[in-house]
């Protein structure tokens, strides 16, 4: 402002008329500082302007919480040793997933499967030595306490018909909604739940059993895999407080992060 009212006061003096050639000389030559400390006073009062909303829209804005490192939580005392649907709920993802590609391998497929980054939709291809190419598709879902939906069956058959398959396995520790199974059913789908998973693997022999347990109680089985890296996650707490949260160890270049479930409940 000061920049502006003193090129203004500089300018004034240009615009008079005068008949002294000394005045009229001296009038013009103070023509270009004016200009110069109104341009000065203008572009200050922008970007003054510009910092002062900027700083009124971060004022508003929730603080960023950037995540630490917890206590990381102990292992448990002892590995499962029998199938219950509490060995589904403690085993991580990709031991999940790794379960049933097994599962699908004691009974005479060639599996293959990725242990991370994008799968289009396929968890697990089933080929057969009779055929060429895949001949059925896996998708695993290792929810706990919330059902698959016909949107997520839906979108399983969508990829099955891009791969021109008939055959194909949704798999969940969960359960499916009635809508799902229906849709499942008509269209060729096995949609296999937590409860007929577990049934599936009673029916399979003493040593197909332990087989599946070792496959499922892998390494550090109860903590979760990194989706996108294939690294085992680490509990992250925000510095703001809050609930402790699964992260990636690769912070801050991979951000995924994954809920930890409720011990107590």
């Amino acid at each position: 402002m000061a920049a502006l009212v003193l090129g203004g006061i500089m300018w004034v003096p240009s615009l008079l008329s005068v008949s002294s050639p000394i005045l009229k000389m001296v009038a013009q030559s103070i023509r270009t500082p004016a200009l110069f400390a109104m341009g000065m006073g203008a572009l200050l009062l922008a970007t003054h302007g510009v910092l002062q909303f900027f700083k009124r829209r971060n004022a508003a804005l929730p603080p960023r919480v950037e995540p630490i490192l917890g206590e990381q939580p102990a292992a448990p005392a002892q590995p499962p040793t029998e199938w219950s649907m509490d060995v589904l709920a403690v085993i991580e993802w990709r031991r999940f997933e790794a379960l049933v590609e097994t599962l699908f391998a004691q009974a005479g497929f060639e599996t293959r499967s990725q242990s991370h980054g994008a799968d289009g939709g396929v968890d697990i291809w089933l080929h057969s030595k009779n055929a060429e190419g895949p001949v059925a598709v896996v998708q695993c879902k290792h929810w706990q306490g919330k059902a698959v939906g016909v949107r997520e069956v839906r979108e399983f058959f969508g990829v099955m018909a891009s791969h021109s398959l008939k055959r194909g396995t949704y798999a969940t520790s969960s359960v499916f909604t009635g809508d799902a199974l229906a849709f499942a059913q008509a269209n060729g789908i096995n949609a296999m739940d937590g409860a007929r998973l577990l049934q599936t693997i009673r029916s399979r022999t003493a040593a197909q059993q332990a087989e599946l347990m070792k496959v499922a109680t892998e390494g550090e089985y109860w903590r979760p895999t990194c989706a996108s890296c294939g690294v085992k996650m680490t509990q992250r707490q925000p510095r703001a407080g809050g609930k402790p949260f699964w992260g990636c160890q690769n912070y801050p270049t991979c951000r995924s992060t994954l809920p930890m479930k409720d011990e107590a409940a």
